[in-house]
């Protein structure tokens, strides 16, 4: 799961000035008490502007940031003893200055090393605003535009649509309204193929409404970083070194899982085992996804980065990022969540980047990364505080990192939290992994199953134009299904549960238990084809007999 909510979601403000007649026409209608009120107090008070305000002034200050600066300890040591959180780093920028950067607990349980600010994570999707900024680097070089198709940069970019295909731009791949569902390559990934397969498997996958869907999407992501490194022939990997590590001193990031395990300190990845206990059981390699979550980093590093978005683009008096680029990922470009109710806030998403607006109708940017197999990250900022936090853990999500970045804003704006963030982030992860669970629950066997057939016709060899030939095989008397990419398949044992249909582990990120393998389709006492419902979510997992 590549996690992009971000918490808390604030109001839209409207930015009325230079606003023409039509800007003026679509402003909300005001009732005639609050006219005259606004009349009274014009007469009362100081003198009129000649504009409604551009931007919001900032509403703190150092003490108040110092204050919640102070109470960062004991929310974030509060958070792991709660939970039993191996370890989590976390950084905070304010006014172009680190005023925060701490590590806490350990790179991997059972093991003394210690956390560190220098410590490696995998940041999952917090890869997503990091991509953003190095296209927004080729943008402000006038090598790319935002509203370039894609395929003018990479000659192998399709969808199942062709108008899609034609006129897909940077802005629809990085704001995820391409309609690419979400999920859409994942399963592929799990299965151990490689960037250049999945992409180009990415033209059967089914489309929902083009610019007017908003569907989370790895791989449609991950495909507007390949082609604006393909813009540069250069590797993905290569070019946000280029254009943003290297210019900014990240010495410990980079979007190589190689460089992640050759880092000797780096924080291995968790999964909670119960009553507070975690487990280092996974390994967890993002390449074939690098721009939207395959990036490493530390905080220290990270915090540089909060500097140049928090500097518009200009680190230590340099000019790094075009700023009218940069500010391009900053504002929305899809709807990611529709208010339902009038007074209630739609979600937002830019480039990259989750956009809200908050209480006091200040733009807050953020975003979550999340890895099943053990990492939950999360960067919330301010600009027009000046202020922005980053949270990096090495424990599956449950909410954390959102929780302290949350409680820490929430902190600075009001002297203490007004929410029970961590409480609140962790019902909000707990509905989601509900969400997930598989519909057919194969641990309860039927208690009268039929019988399954001789192995021998289930055997043999199935074709499936996306995710490339299933074998299924007998070893030592049961069956055995082998997928994945030529020469390193991965092998699913079967357990029979009812009639024609078997059961098998389900694996990789998007793992959620036992799932299904429905043959069928009887024809001389062979099944002809195999459905496997784990990896049918849109349609492309039935597969048919060759041989």
């Amino acid at each position: 799961m590549n996690n992009g909510s971000v918490f808390p979601n604030r109001r839209t403000v409207l930015k009325a000035a230079g606003m023409g007649a039509a800007g003026v026409a679509a402003m909300p209608l005001l009732s005639s008490c609050t006219v005259r009120s606004a009349q009274q107090a014009s007469v009362t008070s100081a003198p009129l502007l000649p504009a409604p305000p551009g931007q919001v002034e900032p509403l703190l200050d150092l003490p108040k940031v110092t204050n919640a600066v102070g109470k960062l300890d004991g929310q974030i040591q509060g958070a792991m003893e709660s939970t039993g959180l191996p370890g989590m780093a976390v950084a905070v920028v304010y006014r172009d200055e680190v005023v925060y950067s701490k590590g806490f607990g350990v790179r991997e349980v059972g093991k003394p090393e210690e956390i560190t600010p220098d410590t490696v994570f995998q940041v999952a999707s917090v890869s997503k605003p990091l991509t953003s900024t190095v296209v927004a680097a080729l943008v402000g070089r006038k090598v790319v535009n935002w509203t370039d198709a894609v395929i003018g940069h990479n000659k192998n970019f399709a969808l199942k649509d062709d108008y899609v295909t034609r006129n897909a731009t940077f802005a629809d791949l990085l704001s995820h309204r391409s309609g690419l569902r979400t999920g859409s390559g994942d399963l592929l990934e799990d299965l151990g193929f490689d960037r250049e397969y999945i992409l180009g498997h990415l033209n059967q996958e089914p489309l929902d409404t083009f610019r007017s869907s908003y569907n989370y999407s790895n791989f449609g992501f991950t495909e507007a970083g390949q082609a604006a490194a393909d813009a540069m022939n250069m590797t993905w990997e290569d070019l946000a070194d280029e254009v943003l590590f290297r210019p900014l001193g990240m010495s410990a990031s980079s979007y190589r899982h190689s460089d992640y395990e050759k880092a000797t300190n780096k924080a291995i990845i968790h999964v909670p085992l119960g009553n507070k206990e975690w487990a280092a059981k996974y390994r967890r390699n993002a390449d074939p996804e690098a721009p939207a979550g395959g990036a490493s980093s530390s905080v220290r590093d990270l915090a540089r980065w909060l500097r140049l978005q928090l500097g518009n683009g200009s680190y230590e008096g340099q000019s790094v990022i075009d700023p009218a680029a940069l500010q391009a990922t900053r504002v929305p470009h899809a709807i990611s969540g529709a208010a339902a109710a009038p007074a209630a806030r739609s979600r937002f998403y830019g480039l990259g980047w989750n956009v809200s607006y908050d209480d006091q109708a200040r733009v807050q940017l953020g975003h979550s990364g999340a890895f099943n197999l053990g990492a939950a990250t999360a960067v919330s900022m301010l600009p027009g505080e000046q202020l922005g936090i980053v949270a990096l853990t090495n424990g599956r999500p449950q909410g954390i990192p959102e929780a302290i970045a949350a409680g820490f804003l929430d902190t600075a704006q009001h002297g203490s939290p007004t929410v029970d963030w961590l409480a609140f982030t962790a019902g909000v992860f707990k509905q989601i992994d509900e969400s997930e669970k598989p519909k057919v629950d194969y641990t309860k066997v039927p208690p009268n199953p039929a019988p399954a057939r001789a192995n021998s016709t289930y055997t043999g060899i199935f074709d499936n134009a996306y995710y490339g030939p299933l074998v299924v095989l007998e070893e030592g008397g049961k069956l055995i299904m082998r997928l994945g990419p030529t020469g390193s398949p991965t092998a699913f044992p079967l357990t029979h549960f009812d009639g024609d249909t078997f059961s098998f582990e389900s694996i990789g990120e998007n793992a959620n238990g036992l799932a299904g393998a429905l043959f069928a389709g009887v024809n001389g006492g062979f099944p002809q084809r195999v459905t496997l419902d784990f990896y049918d979510r849109t349609g492309l997992g039935t597969f048919t007999r060759v041989s």
